[in-house]
């Protein structure tokens, strides 16, 4: 079973976009990639001291110099189509000193302890 990066990682070849785990290093980046920063693995409902979910959350980072909704619509479409969930969207910001959009969408995923 993949965990959640590698379903990310699927979902950005999917949609054609360029991605990085914690920072996009290429140089010169391209006018839309994504950025997965992973937030918290933890385990929840115990029963026997034995953990019975995984929970583990990342934050997807959208860069892009062209137009964020339609991006930000079509990876959120993706993720509930992979059955991931998702916790959080906002818009970061305008970074004026490159020209990117930055969109962060926070997403979950649980899966049974072996």
């Amino acid at each position: 079973m993949n965990g959640l990066l590698e379903n990310l990682s699927q979902i950005a070849k999917q949609l054609g976009l360029a991605y990085a785990v914690s920072c996009y290093t290429a140089s010169p980046a391209p006018d839309t990639y994504l950025v997965f920063t992973p937030l918290t693995d933890s385990f929840e409902i115990f029963a026997d001291n034995t953990p019975g979910v995984e929970i583990e959350e990342a934050r997807i980072s959208l860069f892009t110099k062209t137009n964020y909704l339609a991006l930000r619509d079509q990876i959120t479409k993706a993720l509930i189509s992979a059955r991931l969930v998702i916790t959080g969207r906002r818009y970061i910001g305008y970074e004026a000193d490159t020209g990117f959009h930055h969109y962060s969408i926070d997403v979950s995923s649980f899966r049974a302890c072996p």
